[in-house]
């Protein structure tokens, strides 16, 4: 109890709007971003896409981990809400990809309390970079985890995309982007199926046709699978807030999908004058 009470002491005389350099100070020996496992194994998750449309943007993952060889999770999310206005994907370490999306989580709530209004989603993404920092010792032992961060942008009425290294570089990204080792074959599809005038309905198609063919060359990246109801998570993000989208309604996308692959197994493709 006493414990407790010299937390909330400490806390209350605090002089940061980081919860985490506050932890930090308070419990020094604490590892941010690092959880305990009983388990020798490491699961990766891949593959994250994200990309801008009319209104906002979208992002979507595949739902498969793999450890080595194996196929740890065939059911893993690694696409989450961050605040009310913007989420964050995961690739690479899939333990300490969690937990930092967590403590950044809490990061955005603590900030908004302490100072009665939320971060700017430029200071977000530079928090976001802060956070990835912290891990940059395990990154370097091989334990790295790349998140992806999107959202709407009240100031510039626009929705945004931010990339990371893993040393806490933070890059922005114009019209699209994905990271994890799927990546290149995701923003292979990217290129030629994104328009800049796509409105956020097509763009959640046009991340889903990019998450297939990523697993369609990158054993690491899941496809859906229809059997057990496993099928991308997809957020979309717009002035209006984070929607979440369900298995009703991607479910049946994703059939529309798999049908026209069974006439084109290679997806869609550009004709003469640019039409799909």
């Amino acid at each position: 109890m006493r414990q407790n009470d010299g937390f909330s002491q400490a806390f209350r005389a605090s002089d940061t709007v980081s919860f985490a350099d506050f932890l930090g100070r308070v419990l020094p020996t604490v590892p941010l971003g690092e959880s305990p496992s009983h388990d020798p194994g490491i699961v990766h998750g891949t593959t994250i896409v994200a990309l801008r449309c009319s209104g906002g943007v979208v992002m979507a993952g595949d739902r498969r981990a793999t450890m080595g060889n194996y196929i740890a999770q065939k059911d893993i999310e690694k696409v989450f809400p961050a605040d009310d206005l913007s989420v964050v994907g995961i690739a690479g370490t899939a333990g300490i990809g969690v937990e930092l999306v967590r403590l950044f989580c809490v990061e955005l709530e603590h900030y908004e309390k302490i100072e009665g209004f939320p971060l700017s989603l430029e200071g977000k993404a530079n928090r976001l970079a802060s956070l990835l920092r912290t891990n940059l010792g395990l990154a370097m032992q091989g334990l790295a985890a790349v998140p992806l961060f999107a959202g709407f942008d009240p100031r510039s009425d626009r929705g945004r995309i931010f990339s990371y290294d893993v040393t806490g570089g933070r890059y922005e990204e114009h019209d699209f982007y994905a990271v994890g080792s799927g990546s290149t074959f995701a923003r292979g599809s990217l290129k030629k199926l994104y328009r800049r005038d796509i409105d956020c309905s097509m763009a959640v198609q046009v991340a889903l046709e990019a998450l297939f063919d990523a697993a369609d060359d990158d054993s690491a990246t899941g496809g859906p699978d229809p059997a057990r109801g496993i099928y991308p998570v997809i957020a979309r993000v717009t002035r209006d807030g984070v929607t979440m989208l369900d298995d009703a309604e991607v479910g049946p996308r994703v059939s529309r999908m798999l049908a026209l692959r069974h006439e084109n197994p290679d997806g869609p493709t550009v004709t003469v004058g640019g039409e799909s």
